[in-house]
């Protein structure tokens, strides 16, 4: 079964829920949380998340608008990339 792998990058003022909301996001979607990598940097929390995307029922748009209002409410910069351009923006 082929993956349909998107890049979740998370960037903000460190506060309680913020990988409670992300990933309950991505859950009621059935998209499936991959690797998780999570910091907080002088105070900034950073996080990347792999998920797949290949079960939901929603498109990556669809993912960027919900996230978009998590950004909002929580002011955090949340970028959303589908693997296949993470690659090319990353190939040597």
């Amino acid at each position: 079964m082929t993956k349909d792998l998107v890049f979740i990058t998370v960037i903000g003022k460190d506060q309680k829920g913020i990988i409670a909301r992300i990933s309950n996001a991505v859950f009621k979607h059935n998209i499936n949380i991959e690797d998780l990598n999570q910091k907080i940097m002088g105070g900034y929390f950073v996080m990347t998340m792999v998920a797949d995307m290949s079960d939901s029922g929603i498109t990556i748009g669809d993912l960027k608008k919900e996230l978009a209002q998590i950004e909002t409410d929580m002011e955090l910069k949340i970028q959303v990339q589908h693997e296949n351009i993470f690659k090319a923006m990353h190939r040597v």
